[in-house]
């Protein structure tokens, strides 16, 4: 029996990266687990391959910065669970540059996909745990809430709000036993950066990384707690990356 044997747990942006080895450590720990991303192919053959480990997943596709979307998604899962114990908002974009080269475009992209997501994913999943008596909500932040970095605009915005939109809610969800916290990633060794290291060069060490599994480690601890116990915010990342002093 695992931890979170005969819970419910959704995980955005889980085709890949830091959301599938969520989904996979909470598996682990006997969850039920919903995947959602927009890419429904790659979102099969993760639910594949969790089933191969044991772990049952139901895959959704979805655009969480599409409010019918994810309103679909949620009502997917009230209907074949019934429940919704734990949400993970992971799911997120990347874009940058010179600000005064930045189009509205892109900081809308990554609007939409980090802060309009969680939030609409947030409001969904408080309709689900408010009747039922709480759950869990962990949004995935990033350091850059903490410190910014040279041409960064819309990523450090967005994910300022995402601690901004942890603290609201997790005052709004007290009451009801909903537990809301935020985990702020340093750098993770995801595929872009694993095909980004195969392609430097050998004597380039490159920037300090901890896996996927490290960090998924942590968020599993968190997802475990029990109710009257919260990690509120959580900095995660290789002892040796530029963090104090950056920007």
């Amino acid at each position: 029996m695992g931890k979170l044997s005969g819970k419910v747990a959704l995980v955005t942006g889980a085709n890949q990266g830091i959301g599938k080895g969520i989904a996979r450590g909470l598996g682990k720990e006997g969850a039920k687990v919903v995947i959602s991303a927009r890419n429904a192919a790659k979102l099969e053959e993760v639910a594949a391959e969790f089933g191969r480990e044991g772990i049952e997943a139901l895959a959704v596709p979805a655009d969480v910065g599409d409010e019918s979307l994810v309103e679909a998604l949620f009502a997917k899962t009230k209907a074949y669970y019934g429940r919704l114990d734990v949400l993970f908002n992971n799911a997120g974009a990347f874009d940058g540059g010179p600000v005064e080269s930045l189009s509205l475009e892109a900081w809308n992209r990554v609007m939409a996909a980090c802060l309009t997501g969680a939030f609409l994913c947030t409001r969904e999943a408080f309709k689900i745990m408010k009747p039922q008596g709480g759950g869990r909500i962990i949004n995935i932040g990033s350091i850059s809430a903490q410190r910014a970095r040279m041409h960064s605009a819309p990523y450090t915005a967005v994910k300022h709000g995402i601690w901004g939109l942890t603290q609201a809610t997790a005052l709004e969800g007290r009451e009801h036993g909903i537990v809301v916290s935020c985990l702020h990633p340093g750098n993770v060794l995801v595929e872009r950066r694993q095909q980004e290291k195969l392609g430097g060069m050998k004597e380039d060490p490159g920037e300090p990384m901890m896996s996927v599994e490290e960090l998924a480690e942590v968020a599993v601890l968190m997802a475990t707690l029990p109710g009257h116990v919260n990690v509120f915010e959580a900095i995660v990342l290789p002892t040796t990356q530029t963090y104090i002093g950056r920007g």
